[in-house]
């Protein structure tokens, strides 16, 4: 094992652990206004939005993918984090429509 290999793992380990954190906010905002706890859910909606704003300034990017790309030649969809292909392919679109729900939800919430 070398120390790129050990680097990359680090990588994908601490790029996992994010991705996991960011996941469970964005699950948890539309359960969260429909239980009526609109303020959580609103706290959560703005975690998010400064991912998002990382993401956007970095081209769309994870920050810790140019990080990971430093220490391999793969370029796969999960080459910089531990998730099946499949959802590291359609993470942006899978989580992306969920959070989009969960603002309409809470924004609905608030209003009604």
């Amino acid at each position: 094992m070398t120390s790129a290999d050990n680097s990359l793992r680090l990588v994908k380990v601490v790029h996992t652990i994010v991705w996991a954190i960011f996941a469970a906010c964005i699950f948890a905002i539309p359960v969260l206004a429909w239980l009526g706890h609109e303020r959580q859910a609103s706290v959560l909606i703005m975690v998010v939005l400064v991912e998002l704003l990382v993401l956007l300034v970095n081209h769309g990017n994870c920050p810790l993918t140019a990080v990971a790309a430093r220490y391999t030649q793969d370029r796969r969809d999960n080459f910089d984090i531990y998730l099946p292909q499949w959802l590291a392919r359609y993470n942006k679109l899978i989580f992306g429509t969920i959070y989009l729900c969960g603002v309409a939800v809470t924004f609905v919430r608030w209003t009604a």
